[in-house]
């Protein structure tokens, strides 16, 4: 369903410290994310990453949309902006994990979009 919370990310300056800190607060799994950088966390109820490089970010919620060009122009539309950021990787990691987008509202305030990948 379009708009409903589908992920998270969180940024760190080191993955595997995160790893063991999350994991142990949490008992998150993880295994490894796109292209063997990062990770991906596997929750009771929503998956989530983490991405090294990003010491002390906020957590980015990532809401589904079923078709993020739509989605991305209609940010536009609304006065938001979309960053540049390639975080979506090659044609094949999009056909494997779906594609993500970072963008700011009206007023500023950070959020994700989130199409899943292709049924399979």
């Amino acid at each position: 369903m379009s708009g409903e919370p589908a992920f998270f990310e969180l940024g760190v300056q080191d993955p595997a410290r995160a790893r063991t800190f999350y994991g142990g607060l949490f008992g998150w799994s993880f295994e490894p994310g796109p292209n063997g950088e990062g990770l991906t966390i596997t929750t009771p109820t929503l998956p989530g990453g983490i991405h090294g490089g990003d010491p002390a970010a906020s957590p980015y919620l990532f809401f589904r949309v079923d078709d993020i060009d739509a989605a991305v122009a209609r940010v536009h539309e609304l006065g938001g902006q979309v960053d540049g950021t390639d975080i979506e990787g090659g044609d094949a990691d999009q056909q494997h994990y779906g594609r993500f987008k970072l963008c700011r509202d009206d007023q500023g305030s950070a959020f994700g979009l989130y199409q899943p990948p292709p049924a399979g």
